[in-house]
């Protein structure tokens, strides 16, 4: 005997006000502990409510693109004045940097909309995705940055050349490190906590754009006593810690479009499983990674003597579980499994075939 069951629908949530219990309650105690649950971690299960969390994910990641953009922008507005007044082309090259961080927001703010369209017959697990894509345009824009800085280092080594009004530009140098390091908190915390590793991407670009500020500070100090080669030299370093950068940053988008996730959220979801009435054992678990949400798919096993209905309570509590244990979790399918009877066969073998396809 086996059950599927998923509410595929929208997040699980854990603000509003106390919800129901499950109707499929398996037995009276599996009923009193679900109310108990219930009261000590209030809770509701309206679809309103679920849809309402997940756009809220989305527009906690729509506030922080629109914030950087603002201070980004300014940041890059006030250096150009700067640059207008001094002719410091590394200051130039910063500038340039910091308004491309900025753009970095419409990839990312295209995909937190799309990421509000509702599933088709087409594109049945929704949008989401699309966040991945604007991961990897975003880890391209952090690749084009470092190329940019490592060819700008190069040529002021080949060819170099005075800064003038050096105060001027140590302190433009100055607000664009704070600008951007203050963006990169901002974009990383809040891509963490909505679970954005495109976001935590744009993060760690704009990272990367305040160390080259900093390579503009500390080139215009070395220019300041007489070393023209200090701007260079020191632009050739934050090339490297930009390749670094970009390590990361790829590295995390490339697992999540892998579907990687965190082997402890596995941990968590099968200690979860073992802990609910009528689960006999984990089989297979799988969590996937789609925009900035999960989902879950198990198979649990059960009494083989179990009804549908006994099973399929089983079922609902497993996933019931799973959505309070497993954070920023939005659906789980779970599959029930008849538990093994010495002699019986396997009630997968017919599928056996279909194994290595």
């Amino acid at each position: 005997m086996s059950d599927r069951h998923d509410h595929g629908h929208a997040p699980h949530t854990h603000d509003g006000a106390s919800g129901h219990a499950h109707p499929h309650a398996s037995s009276r105690s599996s009923r009193l502990r679900h109310r108990l649950g219930h009261l000590l971690t209030p809770h509701s299960h309206e679809t309103a409510d679920k849809l309402d969390s997940a756009l809220e994910s989305s527009a906690r990641g729509m506030r922080a693109l629109w914030i950087s953009l603002a201070v980004l922008g300014a940041t890059a507005l006030a250096q150009a004045v700067v640059v207008a007044v001094s002719g410091s082309v590394a200051l130039l090259g910063d500038t340039v940097h910091n308004a491309a961080d900025a753009l970095t927001a419409v990839p990312l703010a295209i995909a937190f909309v799309l990421g509000r369209r509702a599933a088709t017959r087409r594109f049945t697990y929704g949008y989401g995705r699309a966040e991945d894509l604007a991961g990897m345009a975003i880890v391209l824009t952090i690749a084009a940055s470092a190329a940019f800085a490592g060819w700008a280092a190069v040529d002021r080594l080949l060819d170099p050349r005075p800064v003038t009004h050096l105060p001027a530009v140590a302190a433009a140098a100055l607000v664009g490190f704070a600008g951007n390091e203050w963006v990169a908190r901002y974009r990383i915390r809040v891509g963490r906590d909505i679970g954005s590793a495109a976001l935590v991407a744009d993060g760690l670009h704009a990272r990367t754009d305040g160390f080259t500020s900093l390579a503009v500070l500390l080139g215009a100090g070395g220019s300041a006593l007489g070393w023209q080669l200090a701007d260079p030299i020191v632009g050739l370093a934050i090339t490297a810690a930009i390749a670094l950068v970009l390590r990361d940053a790829a590295r995390e988008v490339f697992r999540r479009v892998m579907d990687a996730v965190d082997p402890a959220l596995v941990d968590a979801a099968e200690r979860a499983l073992r802990e609910v009435d009528g689960v006999r054992g984990v089989g297979e678990l799988r969590l996937r990674w789609i925009g900035h949400r999960l989902r879950a798919e198990v198979a649990v096993v059960v009494d083989g003597e179990a009804t549908v209905r006994q099973a399929h309570a089983v079922a609902v509590d497993a996933e019931h579980t799973l959505l309070h244990a497993v954070p920023r979790l939005t659906a789980a399918l779970v599959h029930a499994d008849p538990a093994p009877v010495p002699g019986q066969t396997d009630p997968h073998h017919p599928l056996a075939h279909h194994a290595h396809a």
